[in-house]
């Protein structure tokens, strides 16, 4: 009898928050080929319409190349938009990751714009 693999949905799930003077967008699940694209393009649309966005990627658990593709291709977006894009949280797989295609140090400066958002809030950066 073969095994019958269990495959787990690729679900993502975006929350957005509209606050006066930015956007605090909330990821949930996995940024993978089969949800690039959503994210993409739910994030290229907040980003037009805001000067800035915070990313939270604390409930991220897992980015592919695509995923990493749609995160470039906004931030991107945002530079020519002028708008600041800020990702705050990831977790330590999602920052291996950053590591290892070499966009560590861009996604660094980010994640500390993200940390100095969280210690506004009075939360504490992971």
């Amino acid at each position: 009898m073969a095994a019958n693999p269990i495959s787990r949905p690729e679900q993502l799930r975006i929350e957005h928050e509209q606050k006066a003077t930015e956007t605090y967008v909330r990821a949930t699940g996995r940024i993978t080929s089969s949800t690039s694209a959503t994210f993409e393009n739910t994030l290229r649309d907040l980003v037009s319409n805001d000067k800035r966005v915070v990313l939270d990627l604390t409930n991220v658990d897992y980015i592919d190349s695509s995923g990493l593709g749609a995160l470039v291709a906004v931030y991107m977006h945002a530079t020519r938009t002028k708008c600041e894009l800020e990702l705050a949280n990831p977790k330590t797989r999602v920052k291996d990751l950053f590591s290892r295609s070499g966009l560590a140090s861009f996604f660094l400066k980010v994640q500390e714009a993200g940390e100095q958002h969280e210690e506004l809030l009075g939360q504490t950066p992971s």
